[in-house]
């Protein structure tokens, strides 16, 4: 049922998502006060297209730019716009890149000046989920078991984890089956396989689950207003551990340089 990658596949994949995780390395640079989202945008778009890959987001469903930009209490899929961020913003850049007939999609929550420490331990908590989900993606377990993990350290920390967005299958296209949501119970949904190639994105919120979307017809946001974090790895299914195709150091190196 699954498109399982070959190890040449799995590497054209890597090929993207390295690209993208540049892009968000180049972001977490202008990642300061005063800035516009849109602004960012075009830097990406033109980091992207210099390094011979082509935005896989815009033009996705009509989508009307390169980065998805979320800003404290937007979930996913912000459209970047004239918005000027400022100190004690978080900003979750989720990125898509097309390259050699295969889709990079990671994503990293940054923050923005000094941020309140609930704020900060979300974010962390977020990251920490992510790793989580990432420890069950090998071969045997079942997609339930990275929902299961993601969603147990997530409210063990007095979070809550969005249920209508969910993680999947990426590929040649950039959403693929199966579906991984960040919440489930351990033993059930599909087998893993190995080399399945999946993109697992926790979203997690301060306050309540529950979201709703902007009249834009494309950003989520909380329903309570309570800031949310967003990362994501895109890996491939091993027998022992996964193999994480996108590059979180050099995101995090760039970021201490901020």
């Amino acid at each position: 049922m699954f498109q399982l990658k070959s190890d040449e596949d799995v590497e054209l994949l890597r090929k993207s998502n390295l690209l993208v995780s540049a892009t968000l390395a180049t972001v977490a640079g202008l990642m300061k006060p005063g800035i516009t989202t849109l602004e960012i945008d075009r830097i990406a778009e033109q980091y992207i297209r210099d390094h011979g890959g082509v935005p896989g987001f815009k033009g996705y469903q009509g989508y009307p730019a390169t980065l998805c930009i979320s800003v404290n209490d937007e979930v996913v899929h912000g459209i970047p716009s004239r918005r000027i961020l400022k100190d004690g913003d978080i900003v979750s850049v989720d990125c898509g890149v097309l390259m050699n007939g295969f889709n990079g999609d990671s994503a990293f929550t940054f923050s923005v000046g000094y941020i309140k420490p609930e704020v900060a331990k979300l974010i962390r908590v977020t990251k920490e989920c992510l790793m989580l989900g990432i420890s069950q993606a090998v071969t045997g377990k079942r997609v339930g078991d990275i929902g299961h993990v993601i969603q147990r350290h997530a409210e063990i920390n007095g979070f809550s984890v969005v249920r209508e967005m969910v993680g999947h299958g990426v590929g040649r296209n950039l959403h693929e089956p199966p579906e991984v949501p960040n919440y489930g119970k351990s033993g059930t949904g599909p087998f893993l396989e190995k080399g399945l190639s999946i993109a697992i994105e926790p979203m997690i919120n301060m306050g309540k689950r529950h979201i709703h979307q902007d009249p834009d017809r494309w950003t989520i946001r909380t329903a309570d207003k309570k800031p949310s974090a967003h990362f994501e790895h895109s890996v491939v299914v091993r027998d022992d551990n996964a193999d994480i195709l996108s590059d979180f150091e050099i995101i995090e190196e760039a970021v201490y340089k901020v």
